[in-house]
């Protein structure tokens, strides 16, 4: 259960890189200043070293076998989750509003561009992250 975990949390890794990636190249740091984005980028940012941050104990987690690293990457990944959740319900209104064609690219939110199965693809694993690495500190499964 612990290397199942450690593939969900890279693939989700993956995910929110490439997301993260779309929002900087459409220019979402630049429009924290004029308040198009509505995504703030410390939330971005937080959500994004955090979960580097607990998959990174994981990983130190897999090699010494110590329950303490896995309930401090469980630890880790509480508060990247409420940020997730946070981000999801900021991007739900900027996904129904689409775009009109006419609105300039400047306009429009960086985040209009993460394509759909891409977020929920990074949720799903995500969930299942925080499911498999819960049950590991657990116990349950084995190691």
């Amino acid at each position: 259960m612990d290397i199942a975990a450690l593939v969900t949390w890279l693939i989700t890794a993956l995910g929110g890189f490439f997301m993260l990636g779309v929002w900087i190249r459409h220019g979402g740091v630049r429009q924290q200043r004029t308040g198009t984005s509505r995504l703030p980028a410390p939330v971005l940012f937080g959500h994004f070293v955090l979960a580097a941050a607990g998959l990174v104990v994981w990983i130190v987690y897999l090699a010494v076998d110590r329950t303490a690293l896995a309930w401090t990457a469980f630890g880790l990944l509480v508060p990247v989750a409420l940020l997730g959740f946070f981000m999801l319900a900021r991007w739900l209104p900027v996904l129904r509003a689409g775009t009109t064609g006419t609105t300039a690219d400047a306009e429009t939110p960086a985040e209009r561009h993460f394509p759909v199965p891409v977020v929920i693809g990074h949720g799903l694993f995500a969930v299942a992250t925080v499911l498999l690495v819960l049950l590991t500190a657990l116990g349950v499964g084995g190691s």
